[in-house]
């Protein structure tokens, strides 16, 4: 069996990302687990697990990279940290042809590196195997429950990127003391999931949507929405979610009977820009519209959600949408406004749990790959890159990969 080195890369990106792809204690069960496995980590002063806990649990840190197989990130690596010739595994932004990354992806091409983006390893059904989505709906919905307090003036929570750990942030739940309003999580993934547990956990209680919709409580609830809830299709009376899947363009929103009924809202659906949206900006005028606190977990700027119009930063979290205007203005100015949390990279708030459970993914589903000679192909799918060449599956962005040769070559001759 051959050894396989592995590298965990300090994250280069700027605002810099605290997370890890393996805690020092993943280090030391996936050595123990796959015993062809050798792992260094690369000095890093803004990782939210220290050089010394590593060191602590004998991990060796390796400045120069150059002789690991694989190496590990977060985020996109800066072009000029590339190491030439080697298989690279990180969020690469570049599979919807983000625009900011076809210089990232020219550069790889050009470097013969092997990418592998964590967002492409899927099962042979197409679910995806690692995510920091559970953590996106847990901080996502905790800061929904925050900015409704902070605006309402019911209670003020401490900022989970403040906590050290999810403890430390479970220990506010006692302050929330919420009035009888109604809370909509929209989806069904993981995202959706890690909403619930905090309003689990918060005591708050969930109802089914028809309760939700028709009946008077006198404490707060929650319902979970799925597709087919507040999407229908105009010609056909039964739901039917693969169709709605396949042609979401032929269905219109239904969600208006929500915003009548609804105080605040945490959006965690993956939102297909084909399909409708939840609602319209000339919604947000009518007088029966009741929503006025809006956690945009999945966080898509002009997306499902019509007043998230930029994203925001984890150090200030939420703006105003003032709907009379349509415009933007600062948190809790005018309590007609709409107040959107819109936090685009919440599992960094909470970066020692994330990446605990991002280890455990990887573990679990990624590292038996290695060894197994990739039975299923998931890391061949999930190849982007491979020998200067992008591969069949990922072909199509080949122009995108192109640009940014050609905007070089502009700007050369300008």
């Amino acid at each position: 069996m051959h050894k396989l080195k592995i590298g965990i890369i300090k994250e280069g990106k700027v605002p810099v990302d605290k997370r890890v792809p393996l805690t020092p204690k993943k280090c030391v069960e996936a050595m123990q687990e796959f015993p062809g496995m050798e792992i260094v980590v690369q000095p890093s002063d803004v990782r939210c697990f220290t050089d010394a806990e590593y060191q602590e649990l004998n991990i060796p840190l390796q400045q120069d990279l150059a002789d690991c197989d694989v190496l590990m990130g977060v985020k996109e690596v800066p072009i000029e940290q590339l190491v030439p010739d080697k298989t690279y595994f990180f969020f690469s932004h570049t599979i919807k042809r983000q625009p900011h990354n076809a210089k990232l992806l020219r550069a790889i091409l050009d470097k013969h590196i092997t990418l592998i983006d964590y967002e492409t390893l899927k099962t042979p059904e197409g679910q995806r195997v690692v995510a920091f989505g559970r953590y996106a709906g847990i901080v996502g919905a905790y800061n929904g429950i925050l900015t409704y307090g902070k605006k309402h003036r019911l209670f003020d929570l401490k900022p989970a990127y403040l906590c050290h750990e999810m403890e430390d942030m479970q220990e506010e739940y006692f302050k929330v003391k919420l009035p009888p309003i109604k809370i909509a999580i929209t989806g069904g993934g993981r995202v959706a999931g890690g909403a619930m547990e905090v309003l689990d956990k918060m005591g708050i209680k969930k109802v089914s949507v028809f309760d939700y919709l028709y009946k008077q409580f006198t404490e707060p609830v929650y319902a979970q929405l799925h597709s087919g809830d507040y999407n229908a299709r105009p010609d056909v009376e039964v739901w039917d979610s693969p169709d709605f899947y396949a042609n979401p363009h032929l269905y219109k929103s239904t969600f208006r009977k929500f915003t009548r009924v609804t105080d605040l809202l945490l959006a965690c659906a993956y939102w297909d820009p084909h399909a409708p949206k939840l609602f319209t900006e000339e919604d947000t005028r009518k007088p029966d519209f009741k929503i006025d606190t809006i956690a945009d977990i999945t966080c898509d700027v002009n997306g499902s959600i019509p007043t998230t119009k930029r994203a925001t930063t984890i150090e200030e979290p939420a703006y105003d949408y003032n709907p009379t205007a349509g415009e933007l203005e600062p948190p809790y100015s005018q309590p007609d406004n709409i107040t959107v949390m819109a936090v685009d990279n919440l599992p960094c708030e909470l970066p020692r749990n994330a990446s605990r459970d991002f280890g455990r993914h990887l573990i679990d589903n990624v590292f038996p790959q290695f060894f197994n000679n990739d039975k299923g192909e998931m890391l061949a799918r999930g190849t982007i890159a491979k020998d200067g060449k992008l591969t069949q599956r990922y072909s199509y962005l080949e122009d995108y990969a192109n640009s940014a040769t050609n905007n070089k070559e502009k700007q050369e001759a300008v």
